[in-house]
């Protein structure tokens, strides 16, 4: 077992989130080479702000992104499962909307952030908190990109304005696809927005490299798609605005 207390060296900034607890929350920001671009909120698996988490940041900031993860643990990482299922049941649903919605003010707010909506990445988890965030964010979010994870099938997406690029394992036995279909078929019903599911010969969790689910030829085929379409739909959002 292996896990950090607060204080993560990977934060670098704080943003204000209102109604939690100290008011303010931390994360880790990336601004590209050229100094500005559209912005990105990526959303962490139940691990922490991990290593992982930090390099896709990285990675997007090298293709033109300025991207932000907000760290939802508060500062805590472990490589445990049921430390990671723990951290999880102990993150109020709420409370981690409060901060990604800080996080989505903050980013737009940023100078270097050139697109008028923002795009959101999110992986298991955070696949999950992507579908809602978006959900409660409306225009404020103008691509969803959920890896690996869904909400719940009561989840409410009328206020959803973003278009959705989801990818999933066929192999995955802890996301069934039904659950998957069930989902994009109640998110194009409730608001109207295009959603495009990827399937890859792939098990859950397939892009993250310092797992052994990671599977290299589809996770370079999503992050390829992703980023394309997160290029795409950031640019739409920035014209029209």
């Amino acid at each position: 077992m292996s896990h950090e207390q607060h204080e993560n060296p990977r934060q670098n900034v704080t943003f204000d989130a209102p109604g939690t607890e100290t008011g303010h929350a931390h994360g880790y920001l990336r601004t590209p080479a050229s100094g500005g671009g559209p912005g990105v909120i990526v959303v962490q698996e139940w691990w922490g702000l991990t290593d992982h988490v930090v390099a896709v940041v990285d990675r997007l900031a090298a293709e033109g992104f300025v991207a932000l993860a907000p760290d939802l643990y508060g500062g805590r990482t472990t490589h445990d499962s049921a430390e990671a299922a723990r951290f999880l049941a102990e993150l109020p649903p709420e409370r981690a909307a409060r901060d990604l919605a800080g996080a989505v003010t903050y980013l737009l707010e940023r100078p270097e952030t050139t697109s008028a909506a923002v795009g959101a990445v999110g992986f298991c988890m955070g696949g999950a908190f992507v579908l809602t965030l978006a959900a409660q964010q409306g225009e404020r979010i103008g691509a969803a990109v959920p890896w690996y994870g869904v909400p719940g099938p009561d989840t409410d997406y009328s206020g959803l304005r973003a278009a959705v690029l989801g990818h999933y394992g066929q192999e995955d036995t802890s996301v069934p696809l039904e659950a998957v279909h069930a989902t994009a078929q109640r998110i194009r019903e409730q608001a109207g927005v295009e959603v495009t599911v990827h399937e890859y010969p792939a098990p859950h969790a397939f892009y993250n490299d310092e797992r052994p689910s990671y599977r290299r030829e589809s996770a370079e085929l999503a992050w390829e798609r992703t980023t394309t379409f997160l290029r795409g739909r950031l640019a739409a959002a920035s014209a029209s605005a």
